[in-house]
């Protein structure tokens, strides 16, 4: 759809069918409200949270988290990915160890982190870092792989240095892969900082969550899964217009 009107009403008739559909199944009692709360009381309840503040206090502190985890492993994976892409060598060296390491579940690496850096909030940005990391460095390395050998060879004959290479050729050509894997690390780092809150941290929308759960006030469950859904939503945004404006070029394909 070129229309942007139209495709954004389009995308938002699935989420109203949902809504309506659980608005419809409390209302008519066909589920208990202690597995779904209807929808009304959790309206209420996140004009509460919104009002008093606390759940935007809450979504402050998980994204102070994930900025910092996230930052970390966008420097890293891409600069890492960047070289492993452009050498043989290093990517032989690396490439046993990262692909281990990537097969450890995140959930598992919470325990070890706490134990190395505490509840605070070293272990959450170290648990963010872990998850967003990888899919950025794959990415990385995938886009710089797929660099036109012709592009390549025409660097080579005007004798472009490593660094004149990897500006002027490679990293034009991986910018969209890159920002696939941007996107991806964004959404996994949502995950992470959740998990991480749940099991040690004492602030933070997960940690909210999971008292609201130990206290059995599910409508405070269900705002922070939304807070969490919409946040994630216009995060993912941000990342799409800046892809679009690093990569002008992919629109005319």
């Amino acid at each position: 759809m070129k229309n942007k009107p139209l495709s954004i009403l389009f995308s938002l008739i699935l989420p109203a069918l949902i809504f309506s559909a659980w608005h419809f199944a409390t209302v008519a009692e066909l589920v208990p409200t202690l597995l779904l709360p209807r929808l009304d009381a959790v309206g209420r309840t996140l004009f509460e949270q919104v009002s008093k503040g606390s759940i935007i206090k809450d979504v402050s502190i998980s994204l102070s988290r994930i900025i910092k985890g996230y930052a970390l492993a966008v420097a890293i994976g891409v600069s890492l990915g960047a070289v492993m892409g452009m050498s043989r060598i290093a990517e032989k060296f690396f490439s046993l160890t990262f692909t281990s390491i990537r097969q450890i579940p995140m959930m598992a690496w919470v325990p070890l982190l706490v134990i190395w850096f505490g509840i605070g909030e070293k272990s959450k940005v170290a648990v963010i870092f872990l998850a967003s990391y990888f899919p950025i460095l794959m990415n990385t390395i995938s886009g710089i792989r797929r660099t036109d050998n012709g592009l390549l060879e025409v660097g080579r004959m005007y004798q472009l240095s490593r660094w004149e290479m990897f500006r002027t050729i490679y990293l034009p050509s991986a910018l969209p892969s890159v920002f696939v894997g941007l996107k991806l690390a964004l959404g996994i780092s949502w995950m992470a900082v959740v998990g991480a809150e749940m099991i040690a941290a004492s602030s933070g929308i997960g940690f909210r969550i999971n008292d609201a759960r130990a206290l059995m006030q599910f409508p405070v469950v269900f705002c922070g899964m939304l807070a969490i859904a919409v946040v994630g939503v216009l995060m993912d945004a941000i990342i799409t217009a800046a892809s679009k404006l690093a990569t002008p070029w992919e629109r005319v394909r």
